[in-house]
């Protein structure tokens, strides 16, 4: 891993009001993490606006915010396997609109369909897997980065997987592009370390989601923690404490 490694603060844990005042867009806000991140900004204090491709599934997570009392959060239905750079921009100047700002981006979208040798992947697997984990990320940071850098302080969250792991036989396109979107963090971090947009990476460790149980079939996922731990790290970084984690993997594996 070329970025380089930090940790949680020791006994850290988020506060209410810590993102007050903030406004937060998710990616693949129904998915486990981003579910789990929706929450945990909400409960912080931020204005959440959750994003992914199935508006039916936005809308019950909207519900189930809302049924737990936590503040409605804004839909913006989003499909980040055929948007279109209009779509981005369309999507930040619907911020800059109803908002006039936006602090942070949590990427927690992710494709990903299998375990697969190279020989036999469906080349529009790996094709669908660069596209929403790497170019649709980029696509999107850029045309909110004029909002982003108007905030007194703001960060961009991108979500990586085990190195160890993504360098393995079988990992395919998922492998390769979270291999990238680790450059793609590297770079974009020494282009806006003098800005006031931060550039995070968060390396979670097990979780209990759905891709974890398509990529370790046969595994009793019920014994893996649920991803709040990770969505509360992502909090963290969100927030201006973390400014002496920027351009670094937040590191959330168990230690050795």
């Amino acid at each position: 891993m070329a970025l380089p490694l930090a940790r949680l603060p020791q006994g850290w844990a988020p506060v209410g009001h810590a993102l007050a005042g903030r406004v937060v867009l998710v990616t693949g806000a129904y998915g486990g993490l981003g579910a789990a991140v929706a929450r945990s900004a909400s409960r912080a204090g931020a204005t959440v606006v959750i994003t992914g491709r199935r508006k039916r599934q936005l809308e019950q997570l909207y519900d189930a915010m809302v049924s737990e009392g936590l503040p409605e959060p804004i839909i913006h239905p989003l499909d980040m396997e055929v948007a279109t750079p209009r779509d981005y921009e369309a999507l930040a100047d619907g911020l800059a609109r109803d908002f006039g700002r936006l602090d942070g981006i949590v990427h927690a979208a992710a494709s990903f369909n299998g375990l697969t040798p190279l020989a036999v992947h469906k080349p529009d697997d790996w094709l669908r897997a660069l596209h929403v984990n790497v170019s649709a990320p980029f696509a999107l940071t850029q045309a909110c980065m004029p909002l982003l850098q108007k905030s007194e302080d703001s960060a961009a969250v991108f979500v990586l997987d085990d190195p160890a792991l993504m360098q393995r036989a079988h990992w395919g396109g998922y492998g390769v592009s979270k291999a990238a979107l680790e450059r793609f963090v590297e770079i974009l971090h020494q282009e806006t370390e003098k800005t006031p947009l931060r550039v995070h990476a968060l390396l979670p460790g097990p979780m209990r989601t759905t891709l974890r149980r398509a990529a370790y079939f046969g595994e009793d996922t019920t014994v893996q923690p649920l991803p709040d731990a990770a969505a509360d790290a992502a909090v963290y970084l969100l927030g201006a404490q973390a400014r002496a984690a920027r351009g670094a993997v937040l590191d959330l594996r168990p230690a050795a």
